[in-house]
């Protein structure tokens, strides 16, 4: 590695987090930094999801069975490209008779509250999506974890 001389005649070195800082980083889990989630009943209709989603300015929400298990990840987006198939002459009626959970086509992505950011973040970036839904040990929603949680908690870690 060349030396590099900085402004004060001081040699720089480059930046690399201890090995201290990198096995905290692995250290910290979702359980320890997760959000509260956004949560609607999966019996719930569509013109409920849309109400809340634009009531609340939110951009997704979470649904639940009658256990807390979640069972699907509404994306405002994909209620918007719903809305936009189904709509004729402008009359959205039909979402007071439609359940939200049938625009579930799988279940979320979950980890445990036990599971380390770093992989739930790995698992983000790995699926292509923005948030996760932490649940515990009996299967149960009780957090969520994003793309802003890891950068707001990872970084002073890796720096």
């Amino acid at each position: 590695m060349s030396k590099v001389s900085g402004i004060f005649g001081r040699t720089a070195k480059p930046n690399k987090p201890s090995v201290a800082k990198q096995n905290a980083a692995r250290k910290v889990t979702c359980g320890q930094v997760m959000q509260k989630p956004r949560v609607l009943s999966s019996t719930v209709t569509m013109d409920r999801v849309l109400t809340t989603l634009t009531s609340r300015d939110w951009d997704h929400l979470f649904l639940v069975d009658d256990f807390g298990i979640p069972v699907g990840r509404i994306h405002a987006v994909d209620m918007l490209k719903l809305i936009q198939r189904k709509r004729v002459n402008r009359d959205l009626a039909w979402m007071q008779s439609v359940e939200a959970s049938q625009l579930i086509s799988q279940p979320p992505m979950q980890v445990s509250s036990r599971t380390p950011l770093l992989k739930a973040a790995a698992l983000m970036i790995t699926h292509d999506i923005n948030q996760m839904a932490v649940v515990d040990h009996e299967g149960a929603l009780i957090g969520v974890v994003s793309h802003a949680i890891v950068a707001r908690h990872l970084p002073k870690f890796i720096l």
